[in-house]
């Protein structure tokens, strides 16, 4: 009997699926370096704050000593961006001031994509009295104005704790989104699957999470990362205006102080002033950056030819 001659250097099975995983691998980092090099600058630029607020305080002493004899010094090497209207170090504000910053708008974000996403697309899904009754809901918040109702808030809620932060501020970020989420449910329920996993009667939660929500993830992933934008944005404007306890390091509550202790008429407090302002863009500029490369990533149709 003739026996199959098999060429020596054919692959097997498992390093043919090896090699494809890498290959895609490599497709993939290709993709998102050569195609997305302005995001893989987001993504440096977003990761090197990340490290600074949670890393960088313990490369610092543990204290910001006053110092009244240094009030709004420039830039030296013992103080390398200079000092405030108390004579404290300005860098250990800055390395220190945008750990809160971040948990608050990653918390706010999340929970403001959350609600969004499950009361959007059972609106979506259910039609009918619910989704009736969650539109008017979301009308009647999308009108609120927010800095006004928080204004109010504040009087009679002592804003000091970052949960409670983070919920109020997810309270006013959903509307845009969930009629957003809404209007893709009422698009992805006409689809086949969907209409088979109905057919087939299957529950609610299983065409909601397996049917329907997995098909919008992309989207979901880049309105959180726009959630967190704004979530900051509400940050600062609500620590410029005093409606949070002024306490702890913070780049809102630093904008703030240099305003009301008259920075502005300091010449050598330039730094100090742009200091927190210059962390605050560069934080928001990385994420819409991150988040134009996910869209990118997730929709070819996008991608430059």
């Amino acid at each position: 009997m003739t026996e199959a001659i098999v060429p020596a250097n054919l692959p097997s099975d498992a390093d043919t699926g090896t090699a494809g995983v890498t290959t895609r691998k490599k497709g993939f980092l290709r993709l998102f370096i050569e195609r997305n090099k302005v995001g893989m600058i987001g993504y440096i630029v977003f990761f090197a704050i990340v490290l600074t607020a949670f890393v960088g305080p313990f490369l610092l002493p543990d204290s910001n000593p006053t110092d009244v004899s240094k009030v709004y010094q420039p830039p030296s090497w013992e103080h390398p961006l200079g000092t405030d209207f108390a004579g404290k170090d300005v860098l250990y504000q800055v390395v220190n001031g945008g750990a809160g910053l971040l948990i608050v708008s990653s918390l706010a974000a999340l929970m403001s994509t959350l609600i969004a996403v499950v009361f959007g697309a059972l609106a979506g899904l259910l039609g009918g009295r619910f989704d009736a009754t969650t539109l008017m809901i979301t009308d009647v918040v999308l009108t609120v104005p927010s800095i006004i109702l928080l204004g109010v808030l504040a009087v009679f809620v002592r804003l000091d704790n970052i949960l409670l932060l983070a919920v109020i501020l997810a309270v006013f970020g959903w509307p845009t989104l969930l009629r957003a989420v809404r209007a893709q449910v009422l698009s992805l329920k006409e689809r086949e699957y969907v209409e088979a996993a109905r057919m087939l009667d299957l529950p609610l939660r299983h065409i909601l999470f397996r049917e329907v929500l997995p098909n919008m993830m992309p989207y979901i992933v880049i309105n959180f990362v726009l959630a967190m934008t704004g979530a900051i944005y509400a940050q600062v404007i609500l620590y410029y205006l005093g409606l949070v306890p002024l306490q702890g390091d913070n780049w809102g509550l630093m904008i703030q102080q240099a305003y009301t202790k008259g920075a502005m008429f300091y010449e050598d407090s330039f730094v100090y002033l742009m200091a927190p302002m210059v962390m605050i863009i560069l934080l928001q500029l990385s994420l819409v950056m991150i988040s134009r490369t996910l869209e990118d990533i997730f929709n070819p149709r996008l991608r430059e030819v």
